[in-house]
């Protein structure tokens, strides 16, 4: 048995009966939400499934775009950049505050106005041919394995590891396996309301934690100062980059010297942004099961207005 797994095991051992619970309860009422909701709405038709049947409430629907966006993977992720190398990162999240007031005042009312559910089918519609729609279709599908789903995953499965002791790959299996149990049998119904439940838990659980950590360290100034003293247990002998960053507590840095400058900050991760969340599929297919037909030709009265 490997170090890393018996260090493993050591952590998972200071879990009591009572964690161990908590996160079964919260695998068996993420499926119970999912088969609730795959009951709840027809599957017999396109509709139905893929648009959980035009008649979802718009707070299910915006829980659902956070937690499509907050997963495991980005948790993990921003945790360890932001101590890595400061409270810059947040920037990526403070940047799309913007860009989704634009996803709902620009681009959805084109999307509905012009009848298409994704990307590819737009981009079919707009410039004709099939094989640009092809061509993204492929691409958006490689884009979301390979850079979004296997980080999710893998950040997903390791938290269970970590937790649990248990293998790595079962531990990725387990999370496909139910996933896939839900999303397979409720379509889009029940993707909504899992994540609906999943933003539940992130927020109270990250104001729990926030609130937790400033009462344990003693508040901002304290926290700087605790920082800029930080050392990793792990370091590369003859090398400062384990060393805190100078410009930790800065959000916008240098443009010449810092790791994330404040031009590519504000304006280049603007562009980022708006293809992200305005044109990718879990941003142009969600807002569809709060459109009624009413909506429909409002929107499309609107637009050739």
């Amino acid at each position: 048995m490997s170090n890393n797994t018996i260090n493993f095991y050591a952590m998972s051992e200071s879990f009591t009966s009572y964690d161990i619970i908590v996160i079964v309860t919260y695998f068996l009422l993420n499926l119970a939400v999912g088969i609730w909701s795959s009951c709840r709405v027809s599957r017999n038709t396109l509709s139905g499934y893929f648009l959980a049947g035009r008649d979802m409430a718009w707070w299910p629907i915006g829980a659902s775009l956070f937690a499509s966006s907050e997963g495991s993977g980005l948790f993990i992720g921003l945790a360890g950049t932001g101590a890595a190398g400061g409270i810059a990162v947040a920037g990526f999240e403070w940047n799309a505050t913007y860009v989704l007031l634009a996803l709902a005042w620009v681009f959805v009312p084109v999307y509905i106005s012009s009848g298409i559910v994704t990307m590819p089918e737009y981009l079919g519609r707009r410039f004709g041919g099939e094989r640009i729609r092809t061509y993204l279709t492929v691409l958006s599908l490689l884009l979301s394995v390979f850079t979004k789903i296997s980080t999710d995953l893998f950040s997903g499965a390791l938290f269970v590891q970590v937790c649990l002791g248990w293998n790595l790959y079962l531990s990725t299996v387990l999370m496909l396996v139910v996933t896939a149990f839900y999303t397979i049998a409720g379509g889009l119904a029940a993707v909504i309301y899992t994540d609906t439940l999943q933003t539940l838990i992130m927020i109270i659980g990250a104001i729990i934690l926030t609130i937790t950590a400033f009462k344990e360290i003693g508040g901002y100034s304290n926290l700087e100062r605790a920082y800029s003293m930080a050392v990793p247990s792990k370091i590369i002998p003859n090398s400062t980059c384990h060393l805190p960053r100078q410009d930790a507590m800065h959000l916008f840095r240098d443009a010449v010297t810092g790791d994330l400058p404040w031009p590519g900050m504000t304006l280049g991760l603007t562009i980022l942004a708006t293809w992200y969340w305005c044109t990718d599929q879990l941003s142009t297919q969600k807002p569809y099961p709060n459109t009624y037909s009413n909506q429909s030709q409002w929107y499309s009265i609107n637009t050739r207005a």
